[in-house]
């Protein structure tokens, strides 16, 4: 509905990720962190996660236009770049979270 006809395609898509990251510092700062305590503040944490989310975020769109531009099967099939693009962005991303924003034990 937001890209189709208020927001357009990429202002929707900035804004999906934006919520995106939202969902998941709540799920993580409240389910998979809930040990952990950072020692900042929570508007610093969240500006913490966001930066990760971006880095992990960035490896999974440069490892999928890597393997688009020089892999031929997955030129043909860009969801294979698609699914290891993901991969390489959840593993960034988990290993920031877990060792840079809830890096310690309470």
């Amino acid at each position: 509905m937001l890209v189709d006809g208020v927001l357009g395609p990429y202002v929707g898509r900035l804004v999906s990720f934006a919520l995106a990251v939202l969902t998941t510092f709540v799920c993580n700062k409240f389910f998979t962190f809930a040990n952990r305590e950072s020692g900042l503040t929570l508007p610093r944490e969240f500006g913490r996660y966001f930066s990760a989310m971006i880095a992990g975020g960035s490896a999974n769109y440069a490892s999928y236009a890597a393997l688009v531009y020089f892999v031929d099967i997955v030129a043909a099939w860009p969801v294979i770049g698609v699914a290891i693009g993901s991969i390489v962005g959840l593993a960034i991303n988990f290993a920031l979270a877990k060792n840079w924003i809830f890096r310690s034990e309470r």
